[in-house]
């Protein structure tokens, strides 16, 4: 018995030195060390709880996973990890001392049996200050998704760009052919554009598309319908679900809508004096299976037979 309480004196020691919390309860769940560490991070001092029922110091954790954690240990000398991502802050602990309002610290714990010669079992329940590591890795997973929304976003309109269409169009084309929906395809132009920018200069021109993309963008209401930015002052509206007549309903209102902005453009050469849209369409029949580059080509079509026919308007060009 000496050689075990050496021994137990000799862990609480170490224990006590060590930069992470440690907590032994013996076989009827009382505390009888609690570190220097846990004292720092919690609102308990070891004096307070030494002795004590553990679940009457955490009630809270009397039907938690950290419970039967502590059986395991205790009957069936086993040990236990606990999933850090299903169990972020089991404890209040706080990285910078007890505070109430303050976040928990992010905490991985282990549950290990202790087995000392002529002893009764006791537990060890350690508490690693994982915060750091769980921001890093979130800052991380926050970094991920910025670049690879910035790798399918235009930098100028913040719309989707060539990149983002092109896996969409893949896409709804894959699913257009499997189901049998229909498909259409909008090639929008802005007309007398290149006018615009020589008149009023790149900086007023590329404000001009930036609120142009954001008004033409706010009109697809399904989250299915994709508008990228094609190049230059040209867009595409990707409608899945959309028929022929539906698309031109569409594009009719996107052509009235735009014009609507009344942007002022005093070089468009005529007698409208403000920004104007042409508008291609392209939807094949059901019984259709073109290839997405006949489908964009007939939508580039149509753009400009709209543009040869006057411009401020929407032409539709079959397959």
């Amino acid at each position: 018995m000496p050689d075990a309480l050496h021994r137990l004196a000799l862990l609480e020691s170490i224990l006590g030195a060590v930069n992470l919390g440690a907590i032994v309860l013996d076989e009827q769940h009382r505390i009888v060390l609690w570190n220097h560490w846990m004292a720092r991070h919690s609102a308990c001092r070891a004096d307070a709880v030494l002795g004590q029922d553990f679940f009457a110091v955490y009630p809270e954790l009397r039907h938690k996973r950290i419970a039967s954690a502590i059986t395991q240990a205790l009957r069936d000398n086993f040990q236990s990890l606990l999933s850090q991502t299903l169990h972020k802050a089991p404890f209040p602990l706080y990285t910078h001392g007890a505070a109430e309002g303050r976040e928990r610290m992010q905490q991985a714990i282990a549950v290990t049996p202790i087995n000392l010669p002529a002893s009764p079992r006791h537990c060890l329940i350690q508490i690693n200050d994982v915060t750091i590591a769980v921001g890093r890795e979130k800052l991380l997973r926050e970094q991920t998704m910025v670049l690879r929304s910035q790798t399918f976003a235009d930098g100028l309109t913040g719309i989707a760009n060539r990149r983002h269409f092109d896996v969409a169009i893949e896409k709804e084309m894959r699913r257009a052919m499997r189901t049998g929906s229909p498909l259409s395809l909008l090639m929008i132009d802005i007309d007398h554009f290149k006018d615009y920018n020589d008149h009023y200069g790149h900086q007023q021109g590329d404000d001009c598309l930036i609120r142009v993309a954001a008004e033409l963008a706010a009109m697809l209401q399904r989250p299915t319908d994709l508008l990228a930015r094609y190049g230059g002052e040209e867009f595409a509206a990707i409608l899945p679900d959309t028929d022929a007549a539906q698309a031109l309903r569409m594009a009719e209102a996107i052509r009235e809508h735009a014009a609507g902005l009344r942007i002022p453009h005093a070089k468009t050469g005529n007698d409208v004096k403000h920004i104007t849209v042409s508008i291609g369409i392209a939807t094949p029949h059901p019984q259709q299976q073109p290839t997405i580059s006949a489908l964009i080509g007939a939508a580039d079509r149509a753009l400009y037979l709209a543009k040869r026919a006057g411009r401020n308007r929407v032409m539709v060009q079959p397959l």
